[in-house]
This record gives structure tokens, sequence and C-alpha cells, in this order.
């Protein structure tokens, strides 16, 4: 699924996988409403390791990324959850993600001379 290729012809367009990734990965939010309350639920679908990496990820990062850690400030305040905090960090570590995998190579790397 994550694949990214120049040919447009026989595979879906870039934004199509972008927007099918979180979904891949079960990262997706699953609606969960019920009368007047309004919510999401975490996805237990989908590739269940890279949903289990996309989680370690996430919890290393809530326990030393400043960024990281404003947002959960932030969204706390909010009225939000932890678990619907993680449901949104996986996601966006999802599409973070997505964009390394589909990002062109670079020209190789040489190592310094040591003279």
């Amino acid at each position: 699924m994550p694949r990214c290729s120049s040919s447009s012809a026989t595979t879906p367009s870039a934004s199509d996988q972008r927007q099918r990734w979180p979904s891949y990965a079960g990262a997706c939010p699953i609606p969960a409403s019920s009368g007047k309350t309004n919510r999401h639920r975490l996805n237990r679908g989908g590739n269940r390791q890279a949903n289990a990496a996309l989680y370690r990820v996430v919890i290393v990062r809530m326990r030393g990324h400043q960024p990281t850690l404003d947002y959960v400030r932030r969204r706390t305040a909010e009225g939000k959850s932890k678990l619907e905090i993680i449901r949104c960090l996986k996601r966006f570590v999802a599409r973070e993600i997505f964009g390394y995998l589909c990002r062109p190579p670079g020209p190789p790397k040489t190592a310094p001379a040591t003279a």
C-alpha cells in the first residue's frame, strides 16, 4: 500500500494514497457518536504492526518531544482525554511518516575524507 510511483496511469494519485495511509496503518478515526455526542474512537483494524509502531512513536514523543508536549497540554485544556489525544497524534505521525516514505531518494551520501 505505501508505495509511491511516478506512473499515475496504473496507481492511484498521491493524494488518494495519502488519505488511505492512516486507514491502512489503523490510525484513522471511526465515528462513535450517539445522540447529541459527536465522538470518534480508535480504529482497531488495519495493519497491526504499523499501528503498534505508530503507538510507540506517539508514546515516546509524549514523554520528551516538546512540540508534542505542548500539543498534549493544549488538547487536555480543551477537555480531550488521553486516548483521544493519542488517536489524533497517531494520525499526525502517520501523515508525517507517509511523507518520508514517498520522498524521492536523495543523492548518495559520501563519508567525509579524513586526513
